[in-house]
């Protein structure tokens, strides 16, 4: 029987949920937006990972993306320390955030989308009338 998943997309979804969950209780910096891990990426050797967040009502927002970064970053090593304990791995990859635009990229195409039908079914409705 073929396995289904790597042991990378599996310690890779293991550590998305963790992270979740420790960014939520454990740092708490007021500057820190509501963050939400889209996707977690770890190398073959697991000595990186990139986490990949979007924030909540501050994607237009570059300074805010960057701070909520760099606040993710120098909370990078007390994040990875708290993995090593509850993961129970013998390495623990070193974290690198990183914005996740695509999201907000898909609402964009999705809104040019939407107003292309739209004004076709307005030249639509002008042509038949």
């Amino acid at each position: 029987m073929a396995k289904e998943f790597s042991r990378t997309q599996r310690i890779g979804d293991q550590m998305q949920r963790e992270l979740a969950l420790l960014i939520q209780r454990e740092i708490k910096d007021p500057r820190l937006g509501l963050i939400t891990i889209t996707a977690v990426d770890v190398s073959r050797d697991l000595s990186h990972a990139k986490i990949f967040i979007t924030i909540m009502g501050q994607d237009d927002d570059q300074e805010a993306i960057k701070g909520n970064l760099r606040i993710l970053n120098d909370a990078a090593g007390f994040l990875r320390m708290q993995l090593g304990k509850s993961m129970k791995l013998r390495t623990v990859p070193q974290l690198h955030f990183n914005y996740d635009a695509s999201i907000r990229r898909g609402v964009e195409l999705s809104s040019l989308i939407e107003r292309a039908v739209a004004e076709d079914r307005k030249h639509s409705d002008e042509r038949g009338e």
